[in-house]
């Protein structure tokens, strides 16, 4: 492509040297790029793409998109922009010639049930015979291609090439978790979507977005300027959570067409006569279409609301109330999201992604609804990342359990045992007792609690501990399938550990 024509529209200040001649290829990874590259070097969160110039040219980048001084490289052009962050959005939707203007997309967001909105969302077109991609926390996938996920949302230019390839592979339909990071990095700046779905917002990311309304406003930016700025003239914009209060404040603040969804009588698309079971969730959902009875293998309220907002987003999108239906029910859950160890094992035993205090409450209220025995829970919290939010986490998950084991996470550059203190104080000491791990077997009444720092260990102690009707819920890390110790990663898999442990259980004749 034409070096003009790849610059239009963005914010040029000053081009030094030779502009002759084919970009070949754009990229900000000086290691990705080859002969007629054209290089951006973006300041990142960790490292500065202006260090890595001279690599880039010596690897044969032409043209450098700069923000800072820096010494230009015999038969190097330098363009300097006043955000190369932003210029690489633009670069990458005129290289792959705006794909995302080919395609119906779909963004989602939230603190928690992106993924499985996104999921549901995308069985129900499927059953309504349109070819869908998905860009999300699990993967990305389209076809039959499943690609790793770096991030929940891909980088500015990736997103532009996987459009790109989606739209050249006959894609119709593309469900995109958006991030508040992806939002606040302008990953998405340059992607016109059709429709955007708000789940909820509770706290998260505090260490990056450091206080509630500022994670909050990255949210209300996708809706209030991303979202329209796509051009695209639909009926409905938005789908809204209306039970949710920063959902209603959305809808305050916003003045596009909305469908609304939840529980409450106000709302456009809602639930009724809802019954849970750990065989699922039967309810009938109401709108101005009619009713649609489903009954789904998922459960809990939580996602309820989940089925709500895939529901809405498809009425939104005109797709027929039977597709809506056989979508939902053929849908058995994601990977990682209050996903069953080995069905029919006693004791039930789940893994769960939530890491914030308002999911792991939500799963734990569920789980409290469909108890016959106690609630054991197994969680940790992540280092390197928010840490206001650690006691919070140590008092949802007492408060929701009648045994808890606090073991590690991913506690990346930090000291596990020190994730842990912080955790511990929001335990209520007066309600619940804290013991030794090889005290938990002998505990026959009240609240307790240890501390197991090997999350293995943990995982095993607490299989081996639950009766017959207990259930066992392993939060926080759901589908990863690493743990991340002092900037190494290692294979880890809370479900595999969960199968383990009960085969150990069952292989010791202990079956409850």
């Amino acid at each position: 492509m034409k070096l003009s024509r790849l610059l239009k529209d963005v914010d040029v200040f000053h081009i030094a040297g030779e502009t002759d001649g084919e970009v070949l290829s754009v990229c900000y990874d000086s290691r990705m790029c080859g002969k007629g590259s054209l290089f951006v070097a973006v300041p990142g969160l960790a490292r500065d793409g202006h260090n890595y110039i001279s690599e880039a040219a010596a690897r044969g980048a032409r043209f450098i998109v700069h923000e800072k001084d820096f010494d230009v490289p015999t038969g190097v052009a330098a363009i300097r922009v006043g955000n190369a962050r932003r210029a690489l959005g633009i670069l990458g939707k005129n290289f792959y010639g705006h794909p995302s203007s080919r395609l119906c997309i779909i963004g989602v967001m939230g603190t928690n049930g992106k993924t499985t909105v996104a999921y549901l969302l995308e069985a129900i077109l499927k059953v309504a015979v349109y070819r869908v991609g998905v860009l999300g926390t699990v993967n990305y996938r389209y076809r039959d291609k499943v690609l790793p996920a770096p991030n929940t949302t891909p980088e500015s230019l990736e997103l532009q090439k996987i459009l790109r390839e989606m739209a050249n592979d006959g894609i119709s339909h593309v469900i995109a978790e958006v991030s508040s990071h992806a939002v606040d990095l302008g990953r998405v700046e340059d992607c016109a979507f059709d429709l955007g779905i708000f789940t909820n917002l509770s706290r998260d990311h505090l260490d990056y977005h450091k206080s509630m309304e500022d994670y909050f406003q990255a949210k209300l930016r996708f809706f209030k300027e991303i979202l329209p700025a796509g051009g695209k003239r639909r009926p409905y914009k938005m789908v809204i959570n209306g039970d949710d209060p920063w959902g209603q404040r959305i809808l305050r603040e916003v003045a596009a067409p909305f469908i609304t969804f939840g529980t409450g009588v106000g709302n456009d698309v809602r639930a009724e006569v809802i019954s849970f079971s750990l065989d699922g969730i039967r309810t009938e959902i109401k709108s101005r279409h009619g009713a649609v009875s489903i009954s789904s293998p998922i459960i809990g309220m939580f996602n309820l609301y989940n089925i709500l907002a895939a529901a809405a987003a498809a009425f939104a999108l005109d797709v027929p109330e039977k597709d809506i239906r056989e979508g939902i029910e053929s849908f058995t859950g994601v990977p990682g999201r209050l996903e069953r160890v080995r069905a029919g094992d006693c004791p039930v035993v789940f893994v769960d992604y939530a890491h914030t205090d308002d999911a792991l409450t939500g799963v734990l209220r569920s789980l409290s609804d469909l108890r016959k025995g106690k609630i054991i829970t197994v969680f940790g919290c992540g280092g390197d990342r928010d840490r206001g939010k650690r006691p919070l986490m140590g008092k949802a998950a007492t408060a929701g359990s009648d045994v808890t084991i606090v073991t590690s996470d991913n506690p990346r550059g930090e000291d596990p045992m020190e994730i842990i203190r912080e955790i511990e104080v929001g335990i209520d000491a007066e309600t619940v007792r804290k013991v030794l791990p090889e005290e938990l077997s002998r505990e026959t009444g009240g609240k307790s609690y240890a501390v197991l720092p090997d999350r293995k260990q943990a995982i095993a102690l607490a299989v081996s501990i639950a009766g017959p009707a207990d259930m066992v819920l392993i939060a926080g890390k759901g589908h990863e399938d690493y743990q991340i110790v002092g900037g190494m990663r290692f294979p880890f898999d809370d479900r595999q550990a969960a199968s383990e442990a009960l085969d150990s259980r069952r292989q010791s004749g202990r079956r409850g």
